[in-house]
């Protein structure tokens, strides 16, 4: 369509020529004493076009003629650059394919392809970041190659090199490749302090918080990590799973590195509510407690949220929560002995149950009960311990009716 719109254009300009020029009957005279020259108009028309066509044509060649050492010394800087930009690249591959002397090597040919071109009076664009990055290719070389004095100096030029606002990129990815490499050399001091370098934004990014996750673990800064954990876990960097996983981990560290009652209630208090809801953390918690020397009462109050949910807990947690509660027993109160009284009613087929109704019974003196319970629970119990535990707890039944048959072969059975 466009092919046909254009040659019927082309059609129209030639009749409106044709037609100007076949019915034009002016002419131009030129009086050049003694001479006089009679032109058709048509004519001269025509020559001053091709005097214009002429003259610009002859324009033309005369600016790409003294144009021709302007465009040399581009072609030359092109090629420098280039080259430059392949060592880079070359840099880069080599780094990857783990030839870390010839990456060191291309890196430092790019530093100097680049300073030549400074020197020439020619302008890189972002010349900043391509000296940064390579000396950066350069560090990382180094620091494969275990060179310590290199990989300081070319780290502290890249550093000096995307001080300017066009670099700020790069100089965070430095400061980031820095602590990774302290980190590295187990300084997790040092990769701290490079991480407080960078700004508020980049220090939030999931790279930085993975490095300074790393970094307060091996420092052994419980509560730093476990904050950065958390970050981490609402940027969902890690799976749900694992996010849980090393939340639960570091909390159990933090709760571990409490030596008295009052610092194991600072760290609890510090956990959130989803934290302080988890069954292994409560557990372990009001193991902690009791271990110091703490309340009962309290470590109780901290495994209620647990109990209420035990059914959804699994045999190895049910175990422990048995085990923290029966460190407790003593000071058990009417309301704790209800819920495990309507607990056991509710499964009266759970061992573990059975187990703690039974040791809350003796607790209480209720011998007849406490001796019912735990034959039943003896004989389901997949515990060791709690198995063990049952079977002395006869036996001290036993020997409190005065049965010493029966009581000498519980004892037997809680030495097997």
């Amino acid at each position: 369509m466009r092919a046909a719109l254009w040659l019927l254009a082309l059609f129209g300009v030639a009749v409106a020529i044709a037609l100007f020029a076949g019915n034009n009957q002016g002419t131009v005279t030129v009086f050049w004493p003694p001479y006089r020259l009679d032109l058709s108009l048509n004519l001269v028309l025509l020559l001053l076009f091709a005097a214009f066509v002429f003259l610009y044509a002859a324009l033309r060649a005369l600016s790409a003629l003294f144009d021709l050492p302007r465009q040399a010394l581009r072609w030359r800087t092109q090629q420098k650059e280039r080259a430059m930009n392949a060592s880079l690249l070359d840099a880069y591959s080599h780094l990857l394919a783990g030839r870390f002397i010839r990456s060191r090597k291309s890196a430092e040919a790019a530093l100097g392809q680049e300073r030549s071109l400074s020197s020439g009076g020619q302008q890189v664009g972002n010349a900043a970041q391509v000296r940064t990055i390579a000396h950066l290719l350069a560090a990382e070389s180094a620091q494969a190659l275990q060179d310590r004095a290199s990989r300081e100096e070319h780290l502290k030029q890249a550093l000096e090199q995307a001080a300017s606002r066009d670099a700020q990129e790069t100089r965070e990815g430095a400061l980031m490749r820095a602590a990774r490499w302290s980190l590295d050399d187990r300084e997790p001091q040092a990769a701290m302090a490079w991480l407080k370098g960078l700004p508020q934004g980049a220090a939030r990014r999931t790279l930085a918080l993975r490095i300074k996750l790393k970094a307060a673990r091996l420092a052994q800064q419980t509560a730093e990590a476990l904050e950065t954990a958390r970050l981490l876990g609402k940027h969902r960097a890690f799976s749900a799973g694992a996010a849980q996983s090393i939340v639960r981990g570091l909390a159990i560290d933090l709760l571990n590195g409490a030596h008295d009652v009052a610092q194991l209630q600072r760290a609890w208090t510090s956990l959130e509510a989803a934290e302080r809801e988890m069954p292994e953390l409560a557990i372990h918690a009001a193991q902690r407690l009791i271990a110091l020397g703490g309340d009962a009462h309290l470590a109780r109050d901290w495994l209620l949220p647990v109990w209420e949910r035990q059914d959804e807990l699994g045999d190895g947690l049910k175990v422990k929560l048995v085990h923290a509660l029966e460190a407790g027993l003593d000071s058990f109160d009417g309301a704790w002995l209800a819920r495990i009284e309507q607990a056991q009613r509710g499964n009266p087929r759970d061992a573990t149950l059975q187990y703690l109704a039974g040791m809350a019974c003796m607790k209480r003196q209720l011998w007849g009960k406490a001796q019912q319970l735990m034959g039943q629970a003896a004989m389901g119990l997949q515990d060791a311990k709690l198995h063990r535990n049952a079977w002395r707890a006869l036996a001290l039944l036993a020997e409190e009716r005065g049965d010493s048959e029966t009581a000498a072969q519980a004892w037997k059975r809680a030495a097997e």
